[in-house]
């Protein structure tokens, strides 16, 4: 049976589709960038952290984020597909505070969070592509249960994730089967590539069940509650729900190599 593990240390990342290819880092950072930003260490002993576009499109926000993160945030990779760099990149947590010139697009700002690693980070990279264990996103026998995104307006894509000690429920607003692939891979321990052939937007709730963190004794409370385990799986709510499934296979997978990053100086 397959779940989805509680870690303790969780950092939530709330964070937008923006582009077709997102599993595709750029080769160069893009023209767009931030009119001002401030980014700096974060205050010793802070708990948790994130890192998500804030509402109006005008700013994004970082509070004890690494540069990895940031790295799989700006080019919707896994951390696992980051590799090289001083060591630094996976312990020294910053903030952000990054406002756009005018209301922006979410692709709009993840270009700009790319500029902002490039000239603020010096981060340089190139990228390599190996065939690597992956879960493949599929529809299933039965038929997908998808319900296309009905407004005139479709907005931005959107996942806003609700969980309640080990149950999660995603809302999904306006969601491409690519995106859907990106956030499904970073509750797994691979990378999802979307085979399902669906094209444009989706609504929908995905509610499911995760795993107890590992070594937890049995009885054990998590955030002070008895744990329930009902529920289906992240698997079993695939096909349930949504008419989809994963399954194991092998294919390409881009990966990121870092080449040069530096510690970024004064604001």
């Amino acid at each position: 049976m397959h779940r989805i593990a509680v870690t303790a240390l969780s950092v939530i990342v709330l964070v937008n589709w923006h582009s077709a290819r997102a599993q595709a880092p750029a080769a160069a950072p893009t023209s767009l960038e931030f009119e001002a930003a401030s980014l700096k260490p974060s205050q010793p002993g802070g708990r948790g952290g994130g890192i998500r576009p804030a509402p109006g499109g005008e700013r994004y926000v970082a509070s004890n984020a690494t540069l990895k993160l940031l790295i799989t945030v700006a080019y919707r990779i896994k951390e696992a597909q980051v590799v090289g760099g001083p060591a630094w990149i996976d312990t020294d947590l910053y903030d952000m505070n990054a406002k756009a010139e005018r209301p922006s697009s979410i692709e709009e700002l993840h270009m700009m969070l790319q500029s902002l690693l490039a000239t603020r980070f010096k981060l340089r990279f190139h990228r390599q592509t190996k065939e690597l264990p992956v879960y493949a996103l599929l529809v299933d026998k039965g038929g997908t249960k998808l319900q296309p995104h009905q407004a005139q307006s479709a907005g931005d894509p959107w996942i806003e994730p609700a969980f309640e000690s080990l149950k999660m429920t995603w809302h999904a607003k306006f969601v491409p089967m690519d995106f859907f692939a990106w956030r499904l891979s970073l509750m797994l321990d691979r990378p999802v590539l979307d085979q399902t052939k669906l094209a444009g937007g989706y609504d929908f709730d995905l509610s499911f069940t995760r795993e107890p963190p590992p070594g937890l004794p049995e009885g054990a409370l998590l955030n002070g509650a008895p744990l329930d385990t009902s529920g289906p799986t992240l698997f079993e709510a695939l096909r349930q729900q949504l008419g989809l499934k994963l399954e194991r296979t092998k294919g390409p997978v881009d990966i990121m190599v870092i080449d040069h990053a530096e510690k970024p100086g004064e604001n």
